[in-house]
């Protein structure tokens, strides 16, 4: 597996398996799908704030994930709290795909002034729960109700890690 920078190469395959996550699961309470010119614009946008949006990719060049983070919320005062995604191709999981993004975008993130990670996991979304756990973030507060998809609410469950 390899960890790089995300190239506009890049995009299809992150919509191959982004959008059926959003369109069938409750992993993201969104259910707008992503659009290569959205997420090309997300992209920038994240790299021109600094941050990282990085993929990883099998030996034979194909992209089974990918990890990005940005600021927490808008503001001053939240300019060291950060926020990811991560997201992987199902035949990605539990092969170690997931930690070493994980660990690559809070590299990024703490050496550029980043002090916390914050994860924001559907309640619904256990596997999430229990990867993050394991990765040392800790659970810090629970949204009830917060979110709405496929005709019901969804909790949000909010964890941290220090940088």
């Amino acid at each position: 597996m390899t960890i790089r920078p995300v190239r506009d190469a890049d995009l299809g395959a992150i919509l191959g398996f982004w959008n059926p996550l959003i369109r069938e699961t409750t992993i993201t309470f969104s259910a707008e799908e992503k659009t290569l010119s959205g997420l090309s614009a997300m992209i920038a946008a994240r790299h021109a704030a600094g941050r990282a949006f990085l993929i990883g990719a099998a030996d034979d060049g194909r992209v089974l994930g990918f990890a990005s983070y940005d600021q927490f919320r808008a503001g001053n005062g939240y300019v060291h709290a950060m926020e990811h995604t991560v997201i992987l191709a199902p035949e990605a999981h539990g092969r170690g795909l997931g930690r070493a993004l994980m660990t690559a975008i809070e590299e990024h993130a703490r050496m550029r002034g980043g002090h916390s990670m914050v994860a924001g996991v559907s309640g619904e979304n256990a596997a999430g729960i229990a990867f993050h756990r394991a990765l040392g973030y800790a659970h810090v507060g629970l949204l009830p109700q917060s979110g709405r998809k496929f005709g019901r609410w969804l909790d949000l469950v909010l964890m941290q890690k220090m940088l």
